[in-house]
């Protein structure tokens, strides 16, 4: 079976991307799919991902930032951009939110089209926001309002409806301010420098000039050496472009009608060189003791270990758990998952109450005194009293210790621990991300097994290929990714109810599931990343290990725990449930009921967080403590 015809959605995604390409005027620019959030690198592009069931909103909001982020590429000079751009924040996000609504409304007058496609995603954003039920301008960002009042006056359409609320709130505040500059809109639409200085003015009307920085019109004004060199080199550049017209051919046309010719000659003569070559083929002419470049090899299937290989990665499945089962399905299996644990919720609740008071408790507000900026401090007002003479004293908060932090929890989900194991994680899972929420730790869930028994389809290709020797691993992953970092718990909550579907626990293999997870914990803005593994033992995969050292998996492991434990970036910790996986992690627990599992993660996940290094090694059991 084709990839296409495993992935319903897979012809949608290839036009997507190559109608994207051409739209962005870069078709070498690579396009991906991911749960991640949308990004744009120098040549990449990372698109929301698309389910099996192709969802109209799912679509929508693809095509929508697709569109956007092609138009970006289109009609935005990121050199224009950073001359103009100003030095303080708000300044630079005023900046930022206008420069974008022109790209867009720009892409509204030339491909009408994509007007809707961008109102899709404006929509989306908006919701997931809640701007709609927004009734104070102060809770939202002005950059948010001007973006949108830019792109409604140069396209002339009603934004979606959060976005318009947020629009209105805000736009007799700016017009009354910057009326006059927003005049001449139409005129600056399409000069992106004309622009970025019609940008500086409605920043300054609207009171932040003490952030634009330099003016570097003005700069370039008050450097009459640098222009007059400037000038000459120009003069005679021309000069020698007279002397070589008059030794040349005459021409009529004019400077820019040349350029583009030039242009347009010199790339049909890089394709004309290509079917050349291409005609020649072997017969081409070469420097002496050249020869045809070979292609730079793929990169390593793993970093940990560049030796571990892989029979054909292109049938495993990131995928989100919604998407393995239909909304009422998942709904069904939370319910039953709650039945299963009625008799061990009041026991697990209890552990999460006492993690989050131990949190709470490094809460507690502390202050630094006798600043000299920062909050008036009224306690001491006395003493200015007594002696008009004495400095007014200022405090400043300290922050917590745990606050910017992700932890991720990476739950095994193969076929041994079905029953009563997976159900406890389940719920564990869910009452530990939400008391962290509470404490403004965000959580991501992930598990991790594979799509069949003893194969699936790279076992069926390595069959067909002759069974060649030393093929690596031969399973088809499936990651599932239960719930995002940034996603809140009372939204995604049913997905954990997934993992009572029958049939979706198969195999498990640690070491890969391990670097994924690492993967996209290491790519989190918050400063502090921890990592909790929940397995029931070594790596076990009977394709693979049939074929391969008895040992592959388990070392592939040890090497990926290695790595991350050398690169210090998170803090990997580890529960084994039945089996001692102590072995395997620096810092481990094995606990022999799985009833003890909620204890033993509240335990984990506390002592992380507490201040004293003693105590942490303690619940940790480090033998060191630095």
């Amino acid at each position: 079976m084709s990839k296409s015809a495993d992935n319903p959605a897979d012809p949608f995604k290839k036009a997507l991307a190559e109608a994207t390409k051409v739209m962005a005027d870069d078709p070498e620019m690579t396009v991906s799919y991911s749960v991640d959030p949308p990004g744009m690198t120098s040549d990449a592009m990372r698109l929301p991902q698309i389910s099996r069931r192709m969802t109209r909103a799912e679509v929508l909001l693809a095509r929508g930032t697709a569109d956007a982020y092609a138009l970006n590429r289109k009609f935005h000079d990121a050199g224009t951009h950073a001359r103009y751009a100003p030095q303080g924040q708000l300044a630079q996000e005023i900046y930022e939110a206008m420069e974008t609504a022109r790209c867009e409304a720009m892409g509204a007058r030339v491909m009408p089209g994509t007007a809707g496609n961008i109102d899709a995603k404006i929509g989306w954003e908006a919701e997931r926001k809640g701007y709609a039920q927004v009734s104070d301008p102060k809770d939202v960002p002005l950059p948010v309002a001007a973006g949108y009042l830019i792109r409604h006056l140069a396209t002339g359409r009603d934004l979606p409806a959060g976005a318009q609320n947020v629009m209105q709130l805000w736009r007799a505040h700016i017009e009354a301010q910057a009326a006059g500059t927003l005049d001449d809109l139409d005129r600056v639409l399409s000069d992106q420098a004309a622009f970025s200085r019609f940008s500086r003015r409605v920043i300054e009307d609207l009171g932040y000039g003490d952030q634009l920085g330099e003016d570097p019109d003005l700069a370039d004004e008050e450097d009459p050496e640098d222009s007059a060199e400037t000038q000459d080199e120009d003069q005679d550049q021309q000069d020698d472009q007279g002397d070589q017209d008059e030794d040349g051919e005459e021409t009529d046309a004019a400077p820019e009608q040349s350029q583009d010719d030039a242009g347009d000659q010199s790339e049909a003569q890089v394709v004309m060189d290509q079917m050349a070559d291409a005609e020649m083929g072997e017969e081409s002419d070469l420097p002496d003791g050249a020869g045809p470049l070979d292609p730079p090899p793929p990169p390593p299937v793993s970093e940990a270990d560049p030796g571990y290989v892989v029979w054909n990665p292109g049938h495993d499945e990131e995928i989100r758990a919604e998407d393995l089962a239909e909304p009422a399905e998942l709904e069904r299996l939370r319910a039953y998952l709650d039945q299963q644990l009625e008799p061990l919720k009041g026991a697990v609740s209890r552990l999460a109450n006492k993690l989050q008071r131990r949190l709470q408790a490094q809460q507690n507000r502390s202050w630094e005194f006798d600043r000299e900026e920062g909050i008036l401090d009224a306690g001491r007002l006395a003493r200015v009293v007594a002696n008009p003479t004495t400095p007014l004293s200022f405090k400043i908060e300290k922050d917590t210790e745990f606050r910017d932090t992700v932890v991720t929890l990476l739950l095994d989900n193969s076929g041994s621990m079905r029953g009563r194991p997976i159900s406890i994680a389940a719920i564990c899972a869910d009452v530990l991300a939400r008391t962290l929420e509470r404490c403004n730790v965000k959580v991501e869930i992930l598990g991790f097994t594979t799509r069949a028994w003893k194969g699936g389809q790279s076992r069926e290709e390595w069959l067909n290929a002759g069974r060649p020797q030393q093929p690596g691993r031969l399973n088809d992953l499936r990651h599932i990714i239960y719930k995002q970092a940034d996603a809140p718990m009372r939204r995604t909550r049913n997905n954990l109810g997934l993992m009572m579907k029958e049939g979706l626990l198969k195999e498990n293999i640690d070491g890969e599931a391990l670097e994924w997870a690492h993967r996209r914990v290491i790519a989190r803005p918050e400063a502090r990343k921890i990592l909790m593994v929940i397995s029931d033992g070594a790596p076990v995969d009977d394709s693979t290990l049939s074929v391969n050292p008895a040992n592959y998996l388990e070392k592939h492991l040890r090497d990926v725990i290695a790595m991350v434990e050398k690169k210090r970036a998170v803090e990997l910790l580890a529960i084994g449930i039945g089996h001692d996986v102590t072995r395997y992690y620096q810092r481990a627990v094995t606990i022999t009921d799985v009833e003890q599992l909620a204890g033993a993660m509240t335990e984990q996940l506390a002592s992380l967080f507490d201040a004293d290094p003693r105590a942490r090694a303690r619940v940790l059991g480090m033998r060191n403590v630095a």
